[in-house]
């Protein structure tokens, strides 16, 4: 059996992610739910970092567009949000990307406009 990496650290992002979604359900803007969770994520002291720069390598040179993590919680587990009709191959996509050029092993996608429901996968590298 292998063990799931950042559990308790996962565990303890839901919980707030759970928190803004029974305060602010559905429906708001991307930038609403950011300015929520960066407002839990302060209450809680859970260490973050929000908008993270990350460049991208190519052989001897750095690229020149760059990668905005949406967070970056616990100094490895980057956190993207969204606010869509539904989660999709793209979505997953940026995340894998930010995984690549971060060095990270996991990414949380969250999908805040799912109805009643939160939307959520687990990416792991």
């Amino acid at each position: 059996m292998s063990k799931i990496i950042y559990q308790e650290e996962s565990f303890q992002i839901m919980g707030v992610i759970f928190e803004v979604h029974n305060n602010l359900g559905s429906g708001f803007s991307e930038i609403v739910y950011k300015d929520a969770l960066e407002y839990e994520f302060m209450k809680l002291n859970i260490p973050y970092e929000r908008e993270k720069e990350y460049q991208v390598q190519y052989k001897d040179t750095i690229l020149k567009h760059k990668f905005y993590a949406d967070f970056v919680i616990f100094s490895g587990i980057i956190l993207k949000i969204k606010s869509c009709d539904s989660l999709n191959e793209s979505h997953i996509g940026q995340c894998i990307n930010y995984l690549k050029v971060s060095k990270n092993k996991l990414a949380i996608l969250i999908n805040f406009s799912k109805g009643h429901e939160i939307e959520y996968k687990r990416i792991v590298l």
